[in-house]
Formats: C-alpha cells, sequence, structure tokens
C-alpha cells in the first residue's frame, strides 16, 4: 500500500485575514466538524503518520482545533499546523497540551501583506512567546516566505524588522544567519527555526507558459483533503481544480487507485504533465528530473 510523508487537511477554507499573496478560494465556505475530521483522519491514517493543518484557510479559526489533535492522537498520527499567528496567544496551550502535535509554522510573511493596525513587535510578541513555550514539546518554524530574485539578500525592509526583532528576543547576534544555516534553515536554538523561499505565483493564475513536461511531489508524498472531503493532489490546489474524489462518497483506497489519480503518478513519473493546472503552474519547475529542488 502507498504510503505519504504527509496528508494536508484543510480544516478549515476561512481565513482571518486578507494577505496580499493569496489567491484566495471561490469554494464555498466551511469549518470541519468533528465527526468529518474523523472520517478523514481515520482514512488518512492508512497512508501516513503525519497530517498537516494546511490548503486554504486558517486552522486555527476552528473552534474544534483540540478535538482534532485529540483523534490524531488516538490514530497515532502525527500533527504539523501551518498558521499566519494571529490567534496563537489563545490557542497556544490547547496546541501544547496535545500530545500529537509536532510543528508549528507560522507564517510570518503575513505581516507584510496586510494593512494591519497593530505594531510588528505586538504581532510577533505572541510567536516568540509561544516559541518559548513550546521549546522541548514542539518544533517551531518562522517562515519569511516573500523573498525576491531582484534583491541580493532577500531581506526587505519589513524581513529585516523581522528577523531583528526575533535575534532580539532569543538574544542571539546576526552572524547565526550563515552559521546556523543547514537543510531545515537557519537553527536559532533546539526545535526553532527560520526559514526563507522566493515568494511563489499559485498555480491558477500561472505565468501565461504551458509546458509539457516536469515534475512534483505532489501524489507521490503527499496528496491533500479539502474541507468538503475532495481529495486533491497538490496541497496548491487552492480551487479544488483537480478533484480525484470525495471521501465522504468513496474510500481514499479507491479514490488513490482510480484512473485519474493513477495518470498524475505515472506522468510524473515519467516527468510528464497530465493536467492542465500542472501545466502552468511555475512551482513545478523548482524541480530536476530527479526530483531535487534547483536552487
Amino acid at each position: 500500500m502507498k504510503r505519504f510523508k504527509r496528508i494536508y487537511i484543510e480544516t478549515t477554507n476561512i481565513c482571518n485575514l486578507d494577505c496580499s499573496f493569496c489567491i484566495k478560494t471561490g469554494r464555498e465556505k466551511l469549518t470541519m466538524d468533528e465527526r468529518s475530521f474523523r472520517h478523514i483522519a481515520e482514512e488518512a491514517s492508512e497512508f501516513t503518520d503525519h497530517v498537516c493543518f494546511h490548503l486554504m484557510g486558517e486552522p486555527l479559526l476552528n473552534g474544534n482545533i483540540g478535538g482534532f489533535l485529540a483523534v490524531c492522537s488516538e490514530l497515532d498520527l502525527k500533527v504539523n499546523i501551518a498558521t499566519n499567528g494571529t490567534l496563537i496567544g489563545s490557542r497556544g496551550e490547547i496546541l501544547l497540551s496535545a500530545p500529537a502535535l509536532r510543528k508549528v509554522s507560522f507564517s510570518l510573511h503575513s505581516y507584510e501583506a496586510n494593512s494591519m493596525e497593530i505594531p510588528l513587535e505586538e504581532y510577533l510578541k505572541d510567536t516568540m512567546d509561544f516559541a518559548e513555550e513550546a521549546k522541548g514539546r514542539a518544533i517551531v518554524e518562522l517562515r519569511l516566505w516573500n523573498l525576491s530574485r531582484e534583491l541580493a539578500d532577500g531581506l526587505n525592509t519589513e524581513n529585516d524588522k523581522v528577523v531583528s526583532y526575533i535575534l532580539k528576543r532569543l538574544g542571539l547576534e546576526r552572524d547565526i544567519l550563515t552559521e546556523g544555516m543547514g537543510k531545515n534553515g537557519i537553527r536559532l536554538r533546539e526545535g526553532l527555526y527560520l526559514g526563507f523561499q522566493e515568494r511563489f505565483i499559485w498555480p491558477e493564475k500561472g505565468s501565461g507558459e504551458i509546458v509539457e513536461n516536469g515534475f512534483c511531489h505532489g501524489m507521490r508524498d503527499h496528496i491533500g483533503i479539502l474541507a468538503d472531503g475532495t481529495v486533491v493532489p497538490c496541497c496548491l490546489d487552492s480551487q479544488g481544480s483537480i478533484p480525484l474524489g470525495n471521501v465522504f462518497e468513496v474510500p481514499l483506497k479507491e479514490i488513490l487507485a482510480g484512473d485519474r489519480a493513477t495518470a498524475i503518478y505515472e506522468g510524473f513519473n515519467g516527468r510528464r504533465l497530465v493536467e492542465d493546472l500542472c501545466k502552468g503552474c511555475t512551482y513545478i519547475r523548482r524541480f530536476d528530473r530527479k526530483g531535487r529542488i534547483i536552487l
């Protein structure tokens, strides 16, 4: 039976921010209940040991998150959560009290992408407080995924302010930005990482250029399950453009063995793109023929 490194579960597709980089979704606004989540988690547990609360939406908006984590503990699933961090002050203890929690990733570039009335230091305070509480209990990743090729070091003015605040809170010198660099990002201390990535274009927007050949890790190391139960092959399929089936109607095992899912997987094996969404995707061009990231 095929195993995935992770399965993305969209616990809600509603968000409390309006980030300029986000494509948004035209799908019906949904927030998953515990019964629906249990069904999805049970299906997912046959194919992975790790689930990620992420696709579209802000996962901490879902008031059932404590129950979701409890279900994952029952099923021996480890949980990664991607969040904009605005609600971590009221949700942090719920997360840290859950044995299933493995990692929390904070999208700190959300501050730059919104017209926020609060000062940057206030926005970051709860995140850094959580990072301190999480020490020895969960991995914390601080993301600045808004780099530009036009900037030599990628540190625009807002990023530099964010990094300066983080280093000050941790009592670190700036040389950690080079000395701490590793494959998982910059290691600030045990279990705490700072990660940079170039801003990407959502597949639905594309670049206008259509290519026929390429490789993706979708259907190979991960799949996604949207809030309505629709299975998609990629964590960037924000609109559900490639629906493979619905887990509330068909077992996940059958969906993954279906013709469309099989064609996508075999296409990637042969470095062929069979779906229109993939042919216009710019993110897919980050991988070489062996699936390695092109720097």
